[in-house]
């Protein structure tokens, strides 16, 4: 699964369809009765807030992925219909309840789609706009959480889905497509008739829709685990933490020794204070299939995993272009396990801080080393989640901030290879597509594949960080190379 802008992904041009999920127990749903997650009451706060002074940043997190042959509109629908009632995470109804975010779960029964013929596409522009416009229909305050389509061609179809995060992470699109494919294959093959019960038109150039009820549904695996009943219990492990919680002592001297809970990205990006800026995104690949899996066996000849080696890296690298000579920053940090949440859609992710030395003289194996111990010591405090460390222990910053405060050092590894329905990634042209309308630094999304080590990019649109991020990639890269 490469992770690319939808402008960089060359999806032909076709007939677009849509689906719509609608709520069949009326418009304004349930009340909400249940809490939901730390990162889902810090993100839909944030949402309110830009709505409050007119100044929304839009973001999304969407998927695209391809079926050969002549598409079964009827299975398709049905395929999408059953993710979402698979995970009741996107049929979730949020509402804020008493200063916090609440929400309520519609049953599987009590969603449907609607289809609707959206026109032909005859262009690659003309794709891109409409998959640009369509990603971005989601709204962190709007129900759907969830937006969904095809653009399909005689022979092959491109299936989308657009998220917001309030629902999602990285590794929750590669099960939904997952999910999605799987359910499509099963009802095509089993080559049984949905009608009328399932999909509507079926694209003969009308307008006209229906909703799609309660169609024939898969056969699918055990049902994952509720990411919303994961978050429950999470906030039971945190419920009756203080600031001056033991818990804490690793956040705190964290904070003490940074100077604040967001460790500053250290290189130049020739941005202003409090401003976003439009952001600039960017796919390359930095090693082959045949480099990454020598520097794998480098890092593991050393002692140490590969991720923590691209970590010492990317510290050496932000050293050699002026950065200090203690890499400080923060890692997102997968929170599903092997059990019950292993294939859950949801926001599964801790952000936790990462702390070592990597001094002028310090080598690619010392810096591995030290990187490898401070990871040992962050998954020990792994148990107390970001957004709690934050409210508590910089609850003045917590109130006002609404975005991260400055640029960031932020580092993220996700090897696509390792989850579910990889083996079909590469025949499916499986790709994530994340977009947000303003940033004020630079995030960079390492990911694996089958054809090596890649890196997706967003920054701001300066010419100071162009250079920068041109310069610390270069480095980055040589360093891994040389470290092989």
């Amino acid at each position: 699964m490469l992770q690319i802008s939808v402008e960089d992904s060359e999806i032909g041009p076709g007939e677009a369809h849509r689906w719509h999920l609608v709520p069949l127990t009326g418009a304004d749903g349930p009340a909400p009765r249940r809490m939901t997650g730390y990162n889902q009451a810090k993100h839909f706060t944030v949402a309110q807030h830009a709505q409050s002074v007119d100044e929304p940043i839009r973001s999304y997190v969407a998927s695209s992925f391809e079926l050969t042959g002549r598409v079964d509109l009827d299975a398709l629908a049905a395929a999408l219909l059953h993710l979402v009632r698979r995970h009741e995470v996107l049929r979730a109804v949020y509402q804020p309840l008493g200063g916090d975010l609440g929400c309520e779960v519609l049953d599987a029964e009590e969603v449907a789609v609607k289809h609707v013929y959206a026109g032909p596409l005859e262009t690659p522009e003309e794709v891109t706009r409409h998959l640009q416009e369509a990603f971005g229909e989601v709204d962190t305050l709007s129900w759907p959480l969830i937006t969904m389509g095809a653009v399909v061609r005689a022979e092959s179809t491109t299936v989308w889905f657009s998220c917001d995060h309030l629902v999602t992470d990285g590794l929750s699109s590669a099960i939904a497509v997952n999910d999605i494919a799987t359910a499509y294959r099963s009802l095509t093959a089993a080559d049984t008739g949905r009608g009328d019960a399932d999909s509507g038109d079926t694209g003969s150039g009308d307008a006209d829709s229906r909703d799609t009820g309660s169609g024939e549904t898969p056969a699918a695996p055990r049902q994952p685990g509720s990411y919303l009943e994961f978050s429950r219990a999470q906030r039971r492990a945190n419920r009756a933490m203080r600031a001056d919680d033991a818990r804490l002592d690793y956040w705190r001297a964290f904070r003490d020794r940074n100077g604040g809970l967001f460790p500053a990205f250290p290189l130049d990006l020739g941005v202003r204070p409090g401003r976003l800026y439009a952001p600039v995104a960017s796919t390359e690949r930095l090693l082959t299939a045949r480099q990454i899996e020598e520097f794998g066996a480098a890092c593991r000849a050393r002692g140490g995993r590969l991720s923590m080696g691209l970590l010492a890296g990317l510290a050496i690298a932000l050293r050699q272009e002026g950065g200090p000579a203690v890499y400080r920053g923060l890692v997102p940090v997968n929170e599903r396990g092997r059990g019950d949440y292993a294939e859950s859609m949801g926001w599964f992710i801790n952000t936790l801080p990462i702390e070592f030395p990597v001094g002028p003289q310090a080598g690619f194996g010392e810096v591995l080393a030290a990187a490898q111990d401070a990871y040992g010591q962050m998954q020990a405090h792994a148990g107390v989640h970001f957004v709690k460390a934050w409210r508590l222990l910089a609850p003045a910053e917590y109130a006002r901030l609404h975005y991260w405060p400055h640029a960031v050092n932020f580092f993220s590894y996700i090897d696509f290879r390792r989850l579910p329905g990889a083996g079909q990634h590469t025949a499916q042209r499986a790709r994530l597509h994340v977009w947000v309308s303003g940033c004020n630094g630079v995030l960079h999304w390492l990911h694996r594949t089958d054809e090596g080590l890649f890196v997706n990019t967003i920054h701001v649109d300066t010419a100071q960080a162009r250079a920068t991020n041109r310069a610390l990639l270069d480095g980055f890269t040589r360093c891994l190379t040389e470290a092989s």
